[in-house]
């Protein structure tokens, strides 16, 4: 934390000077951030071709019925999910009563699931809903579950512009996967 000190001039105050809010700069996610921001037709959406592929190889976790759990391929922590209706929807208020329902009901079971695989002590959940509402892949609807740890987060990411990942894609996968048939 700062010092209680201002730096205003007039009415204003300068670009780049300390105040109220806490700011992450992480000007190396912009490269993804935008190059994933397209407009995915149903034919080029990565959402809409994962469930046409093997489990192993689209890194799916769990098929239901109207939705599918699947690990994020940029993932910000081990183990970050995504959970995504079959349908090519863009927007939650899209989805019919039983996907918003399966949604939901997945993200629980995530949850569960992740804190006895993972020992996950908490999550950051949401949806970024259209392009300037920072989703990455604005035409097809996906929650994402981001386990959390105490001390997860580091000065590597800032400084080194490297993020710690303790376990490759494949094996998190399996890990879930596996949990997700022993987990109620």
């Amino acid at each position: 934390m700062h010092e209680d000190t201002t730096y205003e001039t007039d009415d204003f105050q300068l670009p780049g000077v300390p105040d109220a809010f806490q700011r992450l700069w992480t000007p190396h996610r912009r490269a993804y951030v935008k190059t994933g921001q397209q407009d995915y037709t149903k034919n080029t959406c990565p959402f809409c071709a994962a469930p046409e592929r093997d489990d192993e190889g689209s890194l799916i976790v769990y098929r239901g019925k109207n939705a599918y759990v699947v690990l994020n391929l940029y993932p910000y922590n081990p183990g970050h999910l995504l959970v995504c209706p079959y349908r090519h929807i863009p927007n939650y208020d899209d989805a019919t009563l039983e996907e918003a329902t399966e949604i939901a009901q997945l993200t629980q079971k995530a949850m569960r699931v992740m804190r006895v695989v993972s020992k996950a002590d908490g999550f950051n959940i949401g949806m970024n809903q259209g392009k300037v509402g920072g989703a990455g892949v604005a035409a097809h609807l996906h929650q994402h579950i981001l386990p959390r740890w105490s001390g997860d987060t580091n000065f590597l990411p800032i400084i080194a512009g490297t993020k710690t990942m303790t376990q490759t894609l494949d094996d998190i996968r399996t890990l879930l996967s596996e949990g997700w048939k022993n987990v109620e």
